[in-house]
């Protein structure tokens, strides 16, 4: 039985249609990923299937006794008592257990009678029962297991849950809905408050999580390793594809190339009946032919057409030649009172380098930036630049650094006076400002439209050393890859944070890890530095689980640069294996899961089907309305269900067939 069935449901909001007409299934088990444009819906389906919204057409059915857990985008609830507590007290027989457990041992130290004493006896033991029933089922340890995995350290777990900040607010929301377990998790953007560390942790715990799981991220590493299913927002509607995002854009790509063919075939039918129109409307012999093609062009008009979605379209212009060292930290000391978060750091960047700053959140990574860009001032040691370095700096609080009464023309047109305004206005199209857009004022923007504002003021005059803080924040998936192909594009140097695994696997070739006050510079990829994290894990374990961890054998002892060559190719042949043992159990196996389960629901409605013509064979039956009509009704959508999950069923074993031929597996 499925969890959650969305039946034609259409919503609108101020007079606009945010999507119309969605019919899908959640099954236990799903791991749906929900792509579309900002303000496509994807937030909006989140909500619904939350129950915070009601559709304005349709329906949403969830099924008696699912339990839904949802991660919003923002948290407004406010946590009570100490952190640890308050996770595990969401789960909210825990309180309710203690309270009686209070009230029935108070009332035992009261009674008298010695059956009254015996029977609350009887029931202080079964409320220890369910106590530890429910200890087993929701351990302590689980939720501080949970609180430490996403950043919190053993001195949060006694503070106040509602001293948090809003980023660390958002990270206890996520720890209770994880510990709860719900059966159909919704997450609206769960890495948005995260660091790389906590992002990592997250991760391995959901790929370890049984239930159903529907996210949003505009992360797309981590949207691949998390679902196996894509619901996406097109122009035409929301269409359902089998595997990861990666396979969703390969099917799309061949979709919209059938469309914009369709498109064309359409648009040349309407010239050529428009110019017989033309031609033949005032001549008597052929105005019924003529009123026959005018009727066939309003048809055809009808036909929804493929138009191709706007995306950030930016290149790079080239930027002038630096110095070979850009920039320079010379033993720099910051501190915020008593913390202190860089002691005596001496660091530089050479020409050409992409660094990505990495570590936990509180670390310093946002100061450093802002010690870079000049925000801030070190408390010893200066910040040297080399010679003929211009930079250009994007901020995490980049709102607040824009003029809300300013137009976003008068805001990009500021930073290039000496450009035309046929250019700016390019520049502001290429972010998908034009026309009138440009007019609006900055304070009206939503936070994806500022923060495109932004990227653009940035890039339309990037400088050789671009100092960029979370510039994915607020930029949906297609944005992020854009943008993502832009730099990579860019002629200059880098120093960047970002939270989006994509992001900085694409991008970084060198990570700077903030631990303890120091920088560890790292060389590589963020997946080399993952690796790097797990060998700093198996240096910290003990003796005899290292030894196990590590491999024995004997053999001839070989020089130190064999050895390393022969670890470093079986290295890489048992990364290649793990990739394409992942790549088919990410790909095939869910296809073949969701045709399993189609058939058997394709077995269960033909055998309804069945069942239900056995009853109308009898002539009888029909005079019966009251039963005869809602049978018909049943049946009648019974058959359309079944040509429905027929049709999507050869359509996935087209689909199995082809993956199964490309990837040469039998």
């Amino acid at each position: 039985m499925s969890l959650a069935d969305i039946i034609g449901a259409s919503v609108r909001f101020a007079g606009k249609e945010i999507f119309s007409d969605i019919r899908f299934q959640v099954e236990p088990g799903d791991r749906i990923g929900l792509v579309g444009r900002n303000g496509s819906g994807k937030t909006t389906l989140l909500r619904l299937l939350a129950g915070e919204l009601e559709p304005d057409r349709g329906e949403v059915r969830i099924a008696r006794g699912t339990r839904v857990g949802y991660l919003p985008q923002d948290i407004h609830e406010v946590l009570a008592g100490p952190l640890l507590q308050s996770i595990l007290d969401s789960i909210r027989e825990r309180p309710r257990l203690r309270e009686m457990l209070r009230k029935t041992e108070t009332a035992l130290a009261r009674a008298k009678d010695s059956r009254e004493q015996s029977r609350l006896a009887v029931k202080l033991a079964e409320i220890h029962h369910d106590l530890d029933l429910l200890e087993q089922e929701y351990p302590s340890h689980l939720a501080q297991k949970i609180l430490t995995g996403l950043g919190f350290s053993p001195d949060d777990l006694e503070a106040p849950a509602s001293s948090l900040s809003g980023g660390w607010k958002m990270r206890a929301a996520l720890a209770g809905l994880l510990y709860r377990k719900p059966d159909l998790l919704l997450l609206d953007e769960p890495t948005n408050h995260l660091d790389i560390p906590a992002v990592r942790w997250l991760e391995e715990f959901l790929e370890n999580f049984s239930n159903a799981v529907i996210l949003v991220s505009h992360d797309r590493d981590f949207l691949n390793r998390q679902v196996r299913r894509i619901l996406s927002f097109e122009p035409e509607g929301v269409r359902s594809y089998s595997g990861n995002y990666d396979f969703y854009v390969k099917a799309r790509r061949q979709e919209q190339r059938a469309l914009e063919a369709k498109a064309r075939n359409v648009e040349q039918k309407v010239k050529e009946a428009q110019k017989f129109i033309d031609r033949f409307r005032a001549k008597a012999s052929k105005a019924r032919q003529a009123q026959s093609k005018a009727k066939f062009v309003k048809k055809l008009e009808l036909v929804r057409t493929h138009k191709k979605e706007k995306t950030i379209r930016f290149s790079f212009p080239e930027v002038p030649r630096s110095g070979k060292v850009v920039m320079t930290l010379r033993e720099i000391t910051k501190g915020f009172g008593e913390k202190v978060l860089y002691r005596d750091v001496t660091m530089n960047i050479q020409r050409g380098d992409r660094v990505a700053v990495i570590g936990p959140n509180g670390s310093g990574k946002t100061t450093l930036l802002r010690l870079v860009a000049g925000e801030l001032e070190p408390d010893r040691g200066e910040v040297r630049f080399g010679h003929g370095v211009k930079m250009g700096y994007f901020a995490q609080h980049h709102s607040e650094m824009l003029n809300p009464d300013r137009s976003i023309l008068e805001e990009v047109y500021d930073i290039v006076p000496e450009e035309s305004l046929g250019f700016v206005r390019s520049v502001c199209g290429a972010f998908l400002f034009s026309g009138s857009d440009v007019e609006k004022r900055v304070g009206v923007l939503s936070g994806g439209e500022k923060a495109r504002v932004a990227l653009a003021r940035l890039l339309v005059k990037p400088g050789n050393f671009m100092v960029m803080d979370e510039p994915t924040n607020h930029l949906d998936l297609v944005s992020s890859e854009m943008l993502i192909e832009a730099l990579g594009d860019y002629g200059g140097t880098l120093l960047f944070v970002s939270h989006n695994q994509a992001f900085v696997n694409c991008l970084a070739t060198r990570i700077w890890d903030i631990r303890d006050g120091a920088i560890h510079d790292y060389p590589g990829s963020l997946y080399d530095y993952y690796d790097h994290l797990k060998r700093i894990e198996q240096k910290k374990m003990p003796p005899d689980e290292k030894e196990s961890t590590r491999g024995g054998g004997s053999g001839q002892a070989r020089g130190p640069d064999a050895a390393h060559r022969s670890r470093a190719n079986r290295k890489t042949l048992k990364r290649e294996r793990a990739e394409r043992r992942r790549m088919i159990r990410e790909i095939v196996g869910p296809l073949q899961a969701e045709l399993e389960g189609l058939e058997e629901r394709i077995g269960d409605l033909e055998k309804k089907q069945k069942e239900i013509e056995k009853v109308l064979a009898d002539p009888e039956f029909f005079k019966d309305k009251e039963r005869s009509v809602p049978m018909l009704r049943d049946y009648r959508d019974t058959r359309s269900r079944l040509e429905e999950l027929m049709e999507r069923w050869e359509q996935g074993q087209d689909r199995l067939e082809k993956i199964k031929k490309e990837l040469g597996v039998d």
